[in-house]
């Protein structure tokens, strides 16, 4: 089996999706905004790898905790002075052994997201 995506329930989907193309670096893959149905947009790398599915749900957004999503990062240190600059309130580093370093910023639903080197 292959990942496809991880989906978020979100009532700020406009601003989940600024946050993923501006913060993460990811991409618009398939955009369902005003198609009929709910609005749905899937965010990646590229067609080809796992996404993040971003759906608008006013009624149910998510709201819990215990959820993370990694992405890797070879400059984890420059990241994290950029998101705190950009006012994104990253984590400490943190770095459980000599060749990982990570810290971890909230999207805007609450979701903590994570960037390794």
């Amino acid at each position: 089996m292959i990942m496809m995506h991880v989906t978020i329930h979100t009532d700020r989907l406009e601003k989940s999706v600024e946050f993923y193309i501006n913060n993460v670096g990811l991409s618009i893959q398939v955009d369902m905004r005003g198609k009929g149905g709910k609005n749905i947009v899937f965010l990646g790398n590229s067609p080809d790898e796992p996404h993040v599915e971003l759906v608008e749900d006013t009624e149910e957004p998510y709201a819990g905790k215990g959820i993370s999503i990694g992405f890797h990062t070879d400059d984890v240190n420059g990241l994290r002075e950029q998101m705190a600059r950009d006012g994104l309130d990253p984590s400490p580093m943190i770095s459980p052994d000599p060749h990982v370093k990570f810290f971890f910023v909230k999207d805007p639903n609450g979701v903590d997201v994570q960037f390794v080197q």
